[in-house]
């Protein structure tokens, strides 16, 4: 039934214009940041050969990509998953999913899969970009793996977290308002100044950032605390979605 679901609400991705629309933006938006990238990383190159362990295409050119497509995928996610639950209540077909035999964590799952799978199709396209540059040259596979695997945990935790928000209103636009102000809330809580951080007020604050956790990735390195904190976000949000779900068919 979660499969059923998912399949469902990713049919529905594709029937709305408004999916289509971001798809062809996002890339767009990031072709042109690549191109930018490749460009600079071309003109240092010469410089570049003269230093020792100089940093390479993956590092000059790939990782402010993926830098870039978090940030835009920041305001992306909750535009796509506004509509998970609040459309349902506002067209109250919620109600004829309470009184099927599938259970509110199965709804949930059903929902966040179809997301998630819409964003697989986004991530496979982004991806065509940086491995065009195994036609011309070298780049680091290993770095590269770590940057996906990053950007994969980073927009599930943003898909889980505009789920939720989604889960409290039948109004799609409060929803996806809510979900990026949660989020630059995330994005910007750790970067306060240098005397918070040394106290453990700072320390609290710099481990609650989502940009502090998915730097690493950016950088190569695979973190089990960063893994952690993106598996911890994830659950907690869906969660939060199965019982606020949960109370609603209570109140029926």
């Amino acid at each position: 039934m979660i499969l059923t679901l998912a399949r469902r609400e990713l049919r529905g991705l594709f029937v709305s214009p408004l999916a289509w629309a971001i798809l062809a933006a996002v890339q767009l938006v990031l072709a042109y940041v690549f191109l930018l990238q490749i460009d600079q990383y071309l003109r240092l190159e010469p410089q570049l050969n003269l230093i020792p362990n100089a940093p390479g295409a993956t590092d000059l050119a790939i990782g402010p990509l993926f830098i870039v497509n978090a940030f835009v995928c920041m305001f992306v996610i909750p535009l796509l998953g506004m509509r998970l639950l609040s459309e349902e209540r506002r067209n109250a077909t919620l109600s004829l999913l309470f009184s099927a035999p599938i259970s509110m964590t199965e709804i949930v799952l059903g929902k966040y899969l179809g997301l998630l799978g819409f964003l697989a199709i986004m991530l496979v396209l982004i991806m065509l970009m940086p491995l065009s540059l195994l036609l011309a040259g070298h780049i680091d596979l290993g770095q590269i793996a770590a940057m996906l695997l990053g950007f994969c945990l980073l927009s599930a935790a943003f898909a889980a977290l505009s789920l939720f928000m989604s889960s409290l209103t039948e109004h799609p636009a409060v929803a996806a308002i809510s979900s990026i102000g949660a989020l630059l809330f995330l994005w910007l809580v750790g970067l306060s100044d240098t005397g918070i951080q040394q106290h453990a007020a700072g320390n609290v604050l710099s481990y609650l950032s989502i940009l502090g956790h998915f730097q690493p990735f950016a950088r190569g390195v695979v973190s089990t605390t960063d893994i952690a904190y993106y598996l911890l976000l994830i659950a907690v949000f869906l969660l939060l979605s199965i019982r606020r779900l949960d109370a609603q068919r209570l109140q029926k």
